[in-house]
C-alpha cells in the first residue's frame, strides 16, 4: 500500500505540481507560501515559487507597510530562509528607535541654528519672492509694466522703427 501511495503522490507532481508549503505567517495575518522546485510532466525544470496570501486581497487596498521587509525580502529571494517573528520584531523596534534619534537629532540642529542665527554668528537665509513666471517679461520686477496699447488706428506701413534706432542708419 505504501508504494502505491508514492507512486499516486509522484504521478500527482508530475501533472499538477507539489503542493504549496504554508512558510510563515506574518503579525498582520498574510500567510507565506513556496512550492519547491520540480520537474514538469514535460520534463522542464520548475524553479521555487515563494508567494503570499494576504489578508487584504483586492489590489486596491495594498498600503506600503502591508508585508514586513523581512518577508518582502524572502518573497523576492533576496534572502534564503524566512525571517522569523524575533527578528521581525527587533528590527521593528531598531526602526522605531532610529525614528526617535533622527527627529532628535532634527530638533537639536533646530534650535542649534536658531541660537547662531540670534547671536549673528550665520545670516539668515533671505526670503525672496518672485512673482509671475518666468517667461513673463516682468519677471522678477516688482510691478507689471503697462500693458501695450493698440495702434490700429494710426499705423502706417513702413514707418515703424525699432527702439533705439535711428532713421540715418538704415539710410
Amino acid at each position: 500500500m505504501n508504494r502505491a501511495w508514492q507512486a499516486l503522490r509522484a504521478l500527482r507532481v508530475r501533472l499538477v505540481g507539489p503542493a504549496k508549503e504554508l512558510v510563515g505567517t506574518d503579525q498582520f495575518g498574510n500567510k507565506y507560501y513556496r512550492v519547491p522546485k520540480h520537474e514538469s510532466r514535460a520534463g522542464q525544470i520548475i524553479p521555487e515559487r515563494r508567494f503570499v496570501e494576504a489578508v487584504n486581497r483586492e489590489a486596491y487596498q495594498y498600503q506600503i507597510g502591508d508585508f514586513p521587509p523581512e518577508w518582502e525580502a524572502w518573497i523576492r529571494k533576496r534572502r534564503e530562509d524566512p525571517p522569523t517573528i524575533e527578528e521581525i520584531l527587533r528590527n521593528e523596534n531598531n526602526r522605531e528607535e532610529m525614528k526617535q534619534k533622527v527627529k532628535d537629532v532634527s530638533e537639536k540642529d533646530k534650535l542649534l541654528q536658531a541660537k547662531e542665527y540670534e547671536q549673528g554668528l550665520i545670516a539668515e537665509p533671505s526670503h525672496t519672492q518672485v512673482k509671475g513666471h518666468a517667461s513673463a517679461p516682468y519677471y522678477g520686477k516688482k510691478e507689471p509694466s503697462q500693458d501695450p496699447t493698440s495702434t490700429a488706428n494710426t499705423f502706417q506701413p513702413g514707418a515703424w522703427m525699432p527702439p533705439g534706432s535711428d532713421s540715418s542708419q538704415n539710410k
